[in-house]
Order: C-alpha cells, then sequence, then structure tokens
C-alpha cells in the first residue's frame, strides 16, 4: 500500500487494515516455522505497511 493511499483512508479505515496486517503476519510467523512461506520478502513487506498506516494514523490522530 503507498503512502498516497494510506493519506485518502479514513481513520477507521486504517485501524481495520492495520488489524487485517497483524492478522496475515501472524499466520506468516506460523508458515516460516513449517517452512511453508511461498514468499518470505511478504513478510518485511507486511511489517512496513503497518508502520506506515501506524504513522499515517498517529499524524491524524495529533491533527
Amino acid at each position: 500500500m503507498k503512502k498516497k493511499e494510506i493519506k485518502k483512508l479514513s481513520k477507521d479505515e486504517i485501524v481495520k487494515n492495520i488489524d487485517k496486517l497483524k492478522k496475515d503476519l501472524f499466520n506468516f510467523r506460523f508458515q516460516k516455522m513449517n517452512s511453508q512461506v511461498t514468499n518470505p520478502a511478504k513478510i518485511g513487506e507486511t511489517r512496513k505497511t503497518i508502520a506506515r498506516l501506524k504513522t499515517i494514523l498517529k499524524g491524524k490522530a495529533n491533527a
């Protein structure tokens, strides 16, 4: 998810996306333990997207 796309989202949508991505990250960790990961780069990408969402959410909360 790009920064431009994230800025267009409302606070509720950002929170929902964070929850969804956290669940995905949890599943990726289990797949990694079981050696079933098809795309290991997806784990890092998911973590970075969560960080981006949290950053934008904090900025909207302060505004």
